[in-house]
């Protein structure tokens, strides 16, 4: 039986096409094809400007940077995120303070945020898990209220809305990212969408050297090299044509994952408007993931567990507890996400499932 892997990016014929196209024009860096690209993103997520960096940790960090985060300032991040998202806070000399996240969506908790507020806290970082969202409504009144800048982290949400409206829109800066078990992947990468052009000049400054202009050797402030490629923005352009469908397959994988496993009593999924999002991956929860992996695995089928709470981590270990946060990192489970996958494979994955707690 062949291995189904959790998670493969979905490279054809186009894409390699595109990037033969670059290689053979001999201009490999940032230019033309990442313009081009900058504009696809900002025209499919509805937002004035778009820029493409690195990848999707640096473009928090740069994010951070622009909203004019630094030392003595505190950032509210989810508990439950992945690392890169409170390291980010750190690497530009700010605190990140934990916050616990509710059971529904596994996203940050309000009322627990707004308990986290002090005199020192200068935004708040939502992160769309699995591209859900928290009541972004509600968050946008808190930061009002307070006066703190917005930064999604919504390296999860290409392609998800919350109420119409893509997610990294509705705060000052949205960050997205690109890596390979992305909707979308060039490979590394990551994208800045803002409204704002103030923020917008700055992004573009601190990506590159801190020039003042990108044809220009004069710089005003310190920057950084986290420029894009073409090369990267060939792909990103043919996977930006596969996208729709894309989205539509991850949906009804979901549909499908769920219809199967149904009867399975143990095997909880999480409330997920699919009008509004596409998961990014497939997520159940489940009692004990680690002993439900193992066996998948003797069957040929990978997964993944949940990220750790991050107040369990070594850089981040302290006497806080967060019990929500805890439970989604010891009872969620990846399964198969590939949009290659066939009905045939993801109807063989739910029986796997469905045999082990049969047999245990």
């Amino acid at each position: 039986m062949k291995f189904i892997a959790q998670m493969e990016p979905w490279i054809g014929k186009e894409e390699k096409e595109a990037v033969d196209s670059v290689l053979a024009s001999g201009w490999i860096t940032e230019a033309s094809k990442t313009r081009e690209f900058e504009s696809r993103i900002a025209s499919f997520v509805k937002s004035k400007y778009a820029s493409v960096l690195s990848n999707g940790t640096v473009t928090l960090f740069a994010g951070l940077k622009v909203l004019g985060v630094g030392p003595g300032d505190e950032v509210i991040v989810p508990d439950f995120t992945m690392v890169a998202s409170p390291n980010t806070v750190v690497m530009v000399g700010a605190k990140p303070v934990f916050v616990d996240i509710k059971k529904e969506n596994l996203c940050l908790d309000l009322t627990e945020v707004e308990k986290k507020i002090t005199k020192k806290t200068k935004a708040i970082m939502p992160v769309a898990i699995n591209g859900r969202a928290p009541d972004m409504d509600s968050l946008m009144k808190l930061a009002k209220k307070y006066k703190l800048f917005v930064l999604e982290d919504a390296a999860q949400a290409f392609g998800s809305y919350y109420k119409g409206k893509h997610l990294g829109t509705i705060g000052d800066i949205g960050s997205f990212s690109f890596s390979t078990p992305k909707v979308i992947t060039t490979g590394q990468g990551g994208a800045l969408v803002t409204d704002n052009k103030e923020f917008s000049d700055k992004i573009i400054r601190i990506k590159d050297f801190g020039r003042i202009d990108r044809n220009t050797q004069n710089h005003d402030e310190i920057g950084y090299n986290f420029k894009f490629t073409d090369i990267q923005a060939a792909l990103g352009l043919a996977q930006m044509g596969k996208l729709e469908w894309r989205l539509k397959r991850k949906k009804e994988m979901y549909k499908l994952y769920k219809d199967c496993l149904k009867e399975v009593s143990q095997v909880k999924f999480i409330k997920t408007d699919l009008e509004q999002t596409s998961p990014w991956f497939i997520d159940i929860m489940v009692e004990d993931p680690i002993k439900l992996s193992k066996y998948l695995k003797t069957k040929n089928i990978g997964t993944r567990v949940f990220y750790p709470a991050i107040h369990t981590t070594k850089p981040y270990k302290g006497a806080e507890k967060f019990p929500n946060s805890l439970w989604a990192s010891t009872h969620g489970l990846w399964l198969p996400s590939s949009t290659f996958l066939t009905e045939s494979d993801i109807i063989l994955i739910c029986s796997a499932v469905k045999e082990f707690y049969e047999k245990n």
